[in-house]
């Protein structure tokens, strides 16, 4: 009986064993995907505040070449060049314009590229007397067009977005004029974050970059053509450039890159945008350890809970086969003591009874003990709460992306206080064989159902259902928990939607009504009602109408026996005109003091 017993045991074990191995390779690929998904939102959203902060920090410098290149001193200079007493005039009136403006370098060239007035003139660095008619700005400024070109600065060898225009007298070019716009700052503020984030030029070289360790390196093959044309622009300079090492791959429909860094090759998932205006590309990388290790955890705490399933599926085996053995052992003890009985003295007749009287304890006491190992029915509990959470954080993305960081930082409210809302159900439900902890007390009805309804909002809005309120003014209170409160009328409301979607008329309608001490508060739908056959049974556990999946008979019951500890009454009926209309009573509170007293 001993090896029966435990051939029980092994072989459901080892089902469970293998059907979690199975369901762990399988998510894992799951939550792989879905991690990237979301990493790649977010990465998206940064690529967008990236480019943006780029393109607004150069469109406030992108016209003011043209109307400098008007003022009255620039075109007397370019115009008589030769004289000392304009060059001076000009010097201090661009040193000062570039102070208020906070640009890098202003200065201007004449028409054989010659500099004779800049800003920096009274630097070391000055750019006085320098020739840049090689760069493509100056040549295109030259043709009557205004340009634009990004750079490593061939004097100062600092990196600068140079705006070009070209300064018309007489209806000629007689020379350009240049802004050097500074963009270490845009740099600077993306070091530190979560991401890494670079620009980089049609030739594949990076500009600007979060890691200064790939500045000037190329993440396309250095080949002698991108070279020649990098060289013959003197874009960088006397910049070293290098190979960044970059091997690329895909996974569906996302983008990778595998970078050495530091001895160590890391993988990032890759978002881009090219900017035509500057003519270069912006890259948000994000590191895939963050999406390994979430994916990690999701299929540890999956598989973790398919074992303990299959622990709690032995122990209860393991219990039913030692019933069943205890069971047989009193069924032949029995029909040992009635050979006795015929064998013996009539006395031990008595002892049959009381035999059978303690069986019969036995075998209820191994019901109730069986009873008491039912689960809280956790998932049931926390799926609504974590579906609203799920909905708060993609509007929250949203939003974002919009520029909405006020509502956005509403809607992380409102995730925080559901998981504040589901530790306080995870302790209720902990706790929910033996007298609750939750002291009662007066609950508002327009604050629980206001809570109530930011849960089942999506699934309101899933059925297209229409929640009519009238509980009141001012809405009464009564003693109960408001937590467990806001459970009854989260379940009830939940399966109200559930009976109305797909008919004509939608509607729920929720209402308070005052009889002396006590407040009835009714749901009503107008689906199909209850029917009679099932009406007596609807608050009994594990009983459900629903689909295999849908559900698993707990709700009503657990709400029923929370209206119960309330010291109320939760009970259901068919209205006259159609639908089900569930009836909640409890006792009336008049204020705070009163649940004190």
């Amino acid at each position: 009986m001993l090896r029966s017993l435990r051939h029980s045991l092994v072989v459901p074990v080892v089902l469970v064993v293998i059907a979690a191995t199975g369901l762990a390779v399988w998510g894992n690929a799951y939550a792989s995907r879905r991690f990237m998904a979301e990493a790649s939102l977010q990465a998206g959203t940064a690529l967008r505040l990236a480019v943006a902060a780029l393109s607004g920090h150069l469109r406030r410098y992108e016209a003011l070449p043209a109307l400098i290149a008007d003022h009255d001193d620039i075109r007397r200079l370019i115009s008589n060049p030769g004289d000392q007493t304009l060059r001076d005039s000009a010097n201090h009136y661009l040193k000062e314009i570039n102070g208020l403006l906070r640009s890098s370098d202003i200065y201007v060239m004449t028409r054989d590229g010659e500099t004779i007035a800049a800003s920096n003139y009274d630097r070391a660095t000055s750019f006085v007397g320098e020739n840049f008619s090689y760069r493509p700005y100056f040549r295109q400024a030259a043709e009557g067009k205004r340009s634009r070109f990004y750079a490593r600065g061939t004097t100062s060898f600092k990196r600068g977005y140079f705006f070009a225009a070209p300064i018309d007298i007489d209806g000629r070019v007689a020379g350009v004029i240049v802004f050097k716009v500074d963009i270490d700052m845009i740099e600077a503020s993306w070091r530190g974050g979560e991401y890494e984030i670079f620009v980089s030029d049609p030739e594949g070289v990076i500009f600007m970059t979060s890691n200064p360790e790939w500045l000037y390196a190329s993440i396309l093959a250095l080949t002698p053509e991108r070279l020649r044309r990098t060289e013959a622009s003197r874009r960088y300079a006397e910049a070293d450039l290098k190979d960044l090492g970059v091997v690329r791959s895909r996974i569906g429909d996302h983008t990778l890159m595998s970078i050495p860094t530091r001895g160590a090759t890391r993988d990032y998932l890759v978002l881009s945008e090219y900017v035509s205006d500057a003519d270069w590309t912006v890259r948000v990388l994000m590191d895939m350890s963050w999406v390994r290790s979430q994916t990690h955890v999701a299929v540890a705490a999956v598989f973790l809970f398919l074992c303990l399933a299959g622990l709690s599926l032995a122990v209860l085996l393991q219990r039913h086969a030692r019933r069943n053995e205890r069971m047989q052992m009193q069924v032949e003890a029995k029909a040992e003591l009635e050979r006795r009985v015929e064998e013996r003295t009539a006395d031990l007749a008595d002892l049959n009874a009381q035999l059978r009287s303690t069986q019969a304890d036995l075998v209820q006491a191994g019901k109730l003990a069986g009873l008491g190992q039912m689960s809280a029915a956790l998932s049931h509990e926390f799926n609504q709460p974590l579906a609203a959470a799920k909905t708060y954080a993609d509007s929250a993305s949203l939003l974002i992306e919009r520029n909405r960081i006020d509502e956005a930082k509403d809607n992380l409210r409102r995730i925080s206080n559901l998981i504040d809302r589901m530790a306080s159900i995870s302790r209720h439900l902990r706790n929910f064989a033996r007298k609750p902890n939750e002291k009662l007390g007066p609950v508002a009805l327009d604050d629980v159902l206001r809570d109530t309804l930011e849960i089942v909002s999506a699934r309101l809005a899933s059925a297209d259902a229409e929640l009519v309120v009238a509980l009141g003014e001012p809405a009464p209170l009564v003693r109960a928990g408001s937590v467990r409160l806001q459970q009854v009328l989260v379940n009830i409301i939940s399966n109200a939607a559930d009976a109305v979607e797909g008919l004509e008329d939608r509607r729920i309608t929720v209402t308070a009504t005052t009889t002396g001490d006590r407040v009835a508060i009714t749901i009503r739908d107008a689906g199909a009602g209850i029917p009679k056959a099932i009406a007596e049974r609807i608050f009994d556990p594990f009983f459900t109408t629903k689909g295999v999946g849908k559900g698993l008979g707990l709700g009503l019951s657990i709400s029923y026996n929370i209206v119960k500890d309330f010291g109320g009454r939760l009970s259901v009926e068919n209205h006259p005109e159609g639908g089900a209309m569930f009836r909640i009573e409890l006792d009336r509170m008049d204020s705070r003091r009163e649940a004190a007293e």
